[in-house]
């Protein structure tokens, strides 16, 4: 196997709202949220096939530094609010990745980077609803990386710079958001426009054929069309950068485009040959 074959691709997915998973009848119905299924499920064949390991970057995770879990038994983190009972008690058991979380510490390190260590969080809802969706066995196991506070653009692309090297070590590098994150958006229709111009930028942007021009609009997002009409916070977004940031000059795409509550939302991949 080639050099380009065994290094794994990162991606960037939207997890869509809340535990939309199991309410599918009352977020617009399965069809609306099928295109997303299928995409979710396409990649847990991906990672049952060539992935080791993941490493999971969500975006409900933040601390003051780049923290690595380090558990072996993860838990849950219900972090949303006004679902049903149900919700609370969905399950994900997925093992922990003690030795990955090492191996992306000492590469942060090595970066200049002084990564925190966490043992206790839970899997929050970025991680877990939608790999429910694309590994319902929850068998590999996983590691966790939180962003850092600030969501300084360039901070995160180094982040995913320093983390490359996990891509040859069977390590899938998913960076979990939402390509639009405006909750007052979500359902009203005078939003679709405004996503879909952010959502044409953002295209354009990460399948610039330069890396480093790829990389240089990312980190200056804020003046793309209707940036903050999107994103208020950026929260949704930063993952995209350490996607980015881990593909080095690998070539990225938009693998999945859809609606998703009224507003346009993709997903990109960087380095994925299929």
């Amino acid at each position: 196997m080639s050099d380009h074959q065994s290094r794994l691709p990162t991606v960037y997915i939207p997890h869509g709202g809340g535990p939309w998973h199991v309410m599918m009848d009352q977020f617009g119905g399965r069809s609306a949220w099928q295109p997303l299924v299928d995409h979710l499920e396409a990649l847990g064949r991906l990672a049952k096939e060539r992935a080791k390991a993941l490493l999971v970057v969500s975006a409900h995770w933040e601390e003051p530094l780049p923290t690595v879990h380090h558990g072996r038994s993860p838990g849950m983190l219900y972090d949303y609010y006004g679902f049903p009972d149900e919700t609370y008690h969905l399950s994900w058991p997925a093992p922990g990745a003690p030795d990955v979380a090492r191996r992306a510490d000492e590469l942060l390190r090595k970066a200049g980077f002084e990564p925190g260590r966490e043992e206790e969080r839970g899997y929050d809802h970025g991680t877990f609803v939608p790999l429910m969706v694309a590994l319902p066995k929850a068998e590999i196991p996983t590691a966790q990386l939180s962003l850092v506070a600030g969501l300084d653009p360039a901070a995160h692309l180094a982040l995913g710079r320093a983390l490359a090297p996990l891509r040859e070590e069977g390590v899938l590098i998913i960076a979990s958001g939402m390509s639009y994150h405006n909750m007052q958006g979500f359902g009203d229709p005078r939003a679709r426009p405004a996503s879909e111009r952010f959502d044409e930028w953002l295209r354009g942007a990460v399948e610039s054929p330069d890396a480093e021009e790829r990389d240089r609009l990312l980190a200056a997002w804020k003046s793309a069309p209707e940036a903050r009409a999107c994103h208020p916070r950026s929260d949704h977004l930063v993952p995209l950068f350490v996607a980015a940031g881990a593909a080095g000059s690998d070539p990225g795409r938009r693998d999945f485009s859809g609606e998703i509550m009224g507003v346009r939302v993709s997903g990109f991949s960087f380095g994925r040959a299929d």
